[in-house]
């Protein structure tokens, strides 16, 4: 184990700062409260002592909020499709998948916008296997073919058929999560094996300000009932749905998140749980909503900050851009985002390869951010210093001819040491014009190609995929 790992030290916030953002959530859910429109969740936070007012809104006492975060796990561990230990989310380990639900895919030749239909999902789902440092995948498109009760569980069968890797899934409500349940147990051979093993974690929002809708918290305690891990993560909008002031984002968010961690433990203790808050921000210029503002990307790092501060696993953001298409801006964007997600030590990052505010969807930076994943990776390695490493006898033997080309030691250790980049490239100006004078996008392009004629993900056994199919297609909507 290399004990000199790269140590993230990005900072926000001050440990008194995180006390204070804390505690001014606590105080937004025990003094300020929230509507709760779900009878069950109603019935459970009266059980435990909770009074609602006669508008309707509930005030939760901050005991059962501490409550709450000490009976929810700190890690969280995650399976693929075989059953094969991918992810322990929380601590400061870092993931990186897709997001979910784009309504446009960019059209790798033209650039245009095409609505996304299943087909999106199963070309972003095969891409994701096969790139090594896309870690789960989501939906990444909406497929507009499809009637709506039903699209969310033709994506998670689509994603099932084409990637092994594990999945963040959304869904209308309990109806078409319980089918994806259903599925999942047919794959682990039986519902001890899902629970113990998870194959996938659900991504759930109340809606900011403060309320939590009837299908958001339904989803949500279904989750603890099941035993399935659960994000549940708002959306608030500076100026919009929540301060424009980036800390006052921070605290609502944070609140309307905490608020439903609260809910999902009164119904199960100790069921999986991940903190999130999306902090998008309105140019009041535009009338955009930016995944990329500076506001936006200081808010999500206090978000993250906070959770690391209660010990609870958080869901994040990578790889992203409000570009139109995969240019300078669109790399220089999810390029920062992914770093700062990742010297932060956030934990499940999705979006990776979201253009146009979170609107489109480019397979070609999916397969850039990978690259861009792969050289943090290597640099959080660290730098080993054991006396192999340190090398004083090579330096001794070979610094006095000033050759190290043909020593052993550099031999033996090129490829451990060196990354090479599969896109980025090195080879000087003359090669660069003799190859075709290609840039990123291009290279991006030419690999994306080749991995959607050539990948072919491990099938689903033949019984299981028709057990599948069948309960796929029984569902009409709830």
């Amino acid at each position: 184990m290399n004990t000199n790992a790269f140590t993230p030290v990005l900072h926000f916030l001050t440990e008194t700062d995180k006390k204070k953002i804390y505690h001014s959530a606590l105080h937004v859910i025990e003094r300020i409260g929230m509507a709760v429109m779900h009878d069950r969740a109603a019935e459970l936070l009266k059980n435990a002592g909770c009074k609602t007012d006669e508008s309707g809104v509930t005030r939760i006492p901050s005991r059962l909020v501490e409550q709450a975060i000490k009976s929810a796990p700190a890690n969280i561990a995650i399976y693929d499709r075989e059953c094969r230990h991918k992810m322990d989310l929380g601590g400061r380990r870092s993931y990186y998948g897709t997001g979910s639900d784009l309504i446009y895919a960019l059209d790798s030749k033209t650039m245009d916008q095409t609505q996304c239909s299943i087909d999106d999902v199963g070309r972003a789902a095969r891409v994701g296997d096969a790139l090594p440092n896309i870690d789960f995948i989501m939906s990444f498109a909406h497929p507009s073919e499809i009637p709506a009760k039903r699209a969310y569980l033709e994506s998670f069968r689509t994603m099932a058929e084409q990637s092994a890797k594990p999945i963040v899934n959304t869904a209308e409500g309990r109806g078409d999560l319980s089918k994806m349940w259903e599925i999942s147990k047919i794959l682990r051979d039986g519902e001890s094996e899902l629970k113990s093993k998870p194959y996938w974690v659900h991504y759930a929002e109340p809606i900011s300000p403060l309320k939590h809708p009837f299908h958001s918290l339904d989803k949500l305690l279904f989750c603890a009932e099941t035993g399935m891990p659960v994000i549940y993560s708002p959306a608030p909008i500076a100026g919009s749905t929540a301060p424009m002031t980036i800390a006052g984002h921070i605290v609502q968010g944070l609140a309307e998140s905490l608020f439903g961690l609260v809910i999902h433990q009164l119904e199960s203790e100790g069921a999986p749980f991940l903190v999130g808050v999306g902090p998008a921000v309105l140019d009041m210029a535009t009338g955009q909503c930016s995944y990329n503002a500076p506001e936006y990307l200081m808010a999500y790092m206090g978000v993250v900050e906070t959770a690391k501060y209660i010990d609870l696993p958080n869901w994040g953001y990578a790889g992203a851009s409000d570009a139109q298409i995969p240019d300078g801006q669109a790399a220089f964007e999810s390029g920062l985002m992914t770093y700062m997600s990742a010297v932060i030590g956030s934990n499940l990052n999705h979006d990776v390869g979201y253009l146009d505010f979170g609107r489109t969807g480019s397979l070609e930076m999916i397969v850039v951010i990978d690259e861009m994943i792969g050289q943090i990776r290597r640099m959080q390695q660290g730098i080993l210093l054991d006396e192999e490493q340190i090398a004083l006898e090579v330096i001794e033997t070979a610094g006095r001819t000033g050759n190290y080309l043909t020593h052993p030691h550099t031999l033996k250790h090129l490829r451990p040491t060196q990354w090479r980049p599969r896109l980025m490239y090195r080879k000087g100006r003359d090669k660069w014009e003799k190859e075709g004078r290609t840039n990123l996008t291009a290279r991006a392009r030419k690999r994306l190609e080749k991995i959607l004629e050539s990948h072919t993900p491990n099938p689903i056994p033949p019984d299981k995929a028709r057990r599948i199919k069948e309960v796929t297609e029984q569902y009409k909507g709830s």
